[in-house]
């Protein structure tokens, strides 16, 4: 019977002696030995050929096999896969950079799809499809690094062998679309008041909202759904409401999400208006952070191996090393809506060149090559009894051209209404950012007449650096006395009250907001968005607009000025809001 678990071997090195005094010295001397601990496999069974080979383990390695891991290409996240595995030897450029005694089996589609340049490599770019060629004989420089126990993988490659792509880029192989799973969300408001007096009574109030919604492989279904119930000594009611249901899922290949359902269209070039139909548009989502929004490309050239460093307002935003020649950087991330970029080369010699890339945005404007789509087919969505569900549909293009221009355009159809839009805007440097759009549209109303206007949009953004100003937005509409939207040609009247939203007991009361008078169109819009920065005495703002009409002198009008600062550790703010409307006393 054994029972010892663990043995210690001696190891120990003998030497044939020579008759001669010097070897005869040197065989009497002590010889080098060493031990280690062992585990004893005989412990296991009586039988050897049953106990398998645990030579790996002793060694502190382990199993080849595979492995679920988290994928790690210089040090960021690509996914989570089933790797297999393989048993390495400790010696040779194949040995492992960790004890695992084990190495990642790569193959060369695999290593494309992370972006690898591997048509740069020979060893890639013959081996076999499913082979496992050895990383760090193929590409210099290259190594990887297997976390047994958080079960991560960590690829290190040279970005020199790395297809050009943005910072922050995931291929789509990688991506994920999440599990499969059921969602409830809700909220839930209740109140109850008393009148204590004599008689008195008391009312019962609540409301709940449900938000819920099924995840299966790539789609996502969502439904919003609320219930209202008042109750009181003399009546009570109840009133369960749908509000919206909607499909949508990711449509990879063209970088944008598919939506069929209760939705919105977007409001870049045409008012939003709410649908029941499909829409197909862009998801910046899909794009890695140093490609969304909207930045300037950077060009210049260096004279030898160089540092490039990007600020804005005083802040590095980014910083990076180029080779000598032309270079060009299209991957900031998305900066303020307005402030100058210095650029600063420093050279392997020590020298600096650097310089001023003015830059400021308007909302409509897309990076070089950026091309955003959004198109619509649907029925007008309405909850109010005074408007028709038309059919429509709708489209829009905006396109990033080089040296700051982006040209865009869409168009409205419906059976009483066909619009046309075009307009282009630009980054003007030291002149800040504009654009400017026209839109041609033939309306038939609820008179059973055709109307034909035309509306102009401005808008302008510039920062004045020196002086702390940020003047975030300012525009101008100005549209025909026959210019009318989509929105316009749904109503079943040319004029009257939109009473949905009231009781019965409001009704003989109507108040001026839910008046529409389509003979009344929109004139002339500005709108004002400022900030000042004053240094080390807080901030301020103002944004204010103002809407006039044809026919009468009515006008609707928003001013907000506000002032913030931090005083002791406190962040303090104060603010004074007027808005009036037209018809208001």
């Amino acid at each position: 019977m054994r029972n010892q678990l663990f043995m210690t071997r001696y190891y120990s090195s003998v030497t044939k002696p020579v008759l001669t005094p010097l070897a005869l010295a040197i065989a009497l001397a002590p010889a080098p030995g060493w031990a280690e601990n062992y585990f004893n496999p005989a412990f296991l069974s009586d039988d050897p050929s049953a106990v398998a080979d645990l030579s790996t383990f002793s060694r502190n390695a382990q199993a080849a096999g595979m492995y679920r891991v988290d994928v790690y290409l210089n040090n960021t996240f690509l996914a989570t896969r089933d790797i297999a595995f393989q048993a390495v030897k400790t010696t040779g450029k194949s040995a492992p950079t960790d004890d695992s005694g084990l190495r990642a089996c790569l193959t060369p589609e695999m290593l494309k799809n992370m972006g690898v340049n591997t048509g740069a490599f020979p060893l890639l770019a013959k081996a076999a499809a499913g082979s496992c060629p050895d990383l760090a004989s193929a590409i210099p420089a290259a190594r990887t690094r297997f976390d047994f126990a958080q079960q991560r993988l960590d690829i290190s490659i040279p970005q020199a062998a790395m297809v050009a792509s943005a910072r922050g880029y995931i291929p789509p192989q990688y991506w994920d679309e999440g599990i499969n799973a059921l969602l409830l969300n809700y909220t839930f408001t209740g109140a109850n008041s008393q009148d204590r007096s004599p008689g008195g009574s008391a009312e019962n109030s609540y409301f709940l909202g449900l938000n819920s919604g099924l995840n299966l492989g790539a789609w996502r279904l969502r439904d919003y759904s609320t219930w209202n119930a008042n109750s009181g000594d003399q009546n009570s009611d109840s009133d369960w409401q749908h509000i919206s249901t909607y499909l949508e899922r990711d449509v990879v290949f063209l970088q944008g999400e598919l939506t069929a359902g209760d939705s919105y269209t977007p409001s870049a070039l045409f008012d939003s208006l709410p649908f029941r139909g499909l829409q197909l548009a862009s998801d910046d989502n899909m794009l890695p952070d140093s490609m969304k929004g909207f930045a300037p490309t950077i060009h210049g050239i260096a004279r030898s191996n160089a540092q490039v460093t990007i600020r804005q307002n005083g802040y590095i935003i980014n910083q990076r090393y180029v080779p000598p020649g032309a270079f060009t950087i299209n991957d900031l991330y998305p900066t303020a809506a307005s402030g100058d970029l210095t650029v600063e080369v420093k050279e392997s010699d020590g020298s600096i060149n650097r310089y001023n890339v003015p830059y400021s945005a308007v909302p409509i404007l897309q990076r070089e090559g950026r091309l955003k789509y959004a198109a619509t087919v649907a029925e007008y969505r309405s909850d109010s009894s005074q408007k028709e569900k038309v059919k429509f549909s709708q489209a829009t293009l905006i396109w990033g051209l080089p040296h700051g221009f982006t040209l865009y355009g869409g168009t409205q159809l419906s059976s009483h209404y066909h619009a046309l839009a075009i307009g282009s805007g630009a980054n003007l440097g030291d002149w800040g950012a504009v654009s400017l759009d026209v839109t041609q549209a033939t309306s038939t109303l609820a008179d059973n007449n055709t109307y034909q206007g035309q509306s102009l949009r401005f808008l302008y953004a510039k920062s004045l650096a020196q002086s702390g100003t940020n003047l975030q937005l300012m525009g101008y509409r100005y549209s025909t006395s026959g210019f009318y939207t989509l929105d316009d040609t749904t109503w079943k009247r040319m004029s009257g009250y939109d009473d949905d939203s009231r009781t019965d007991s409001d009704k003989s009361r109507p108040e001026w907001a839910d008046y529409y008078n389509l003979y009344y169109t929109r004139r002339g819009k500005v709108q004002l968005d400022i900030n000042q920065q004053l240094g080390g005495l807080g901030s301020l703002f103002i944004t204010g607009s103002q809407q006039s009409y044809w026919h009468t002198d009515e006008k609707d009008s928003l001013l907000q000025v506000g002032y913030s600062d931090t005083l002791a550790g406190i962040a303090w703010s104060v603010s004074y809001n007027n808005n009036k409307s037209a018809g208001d006393a």
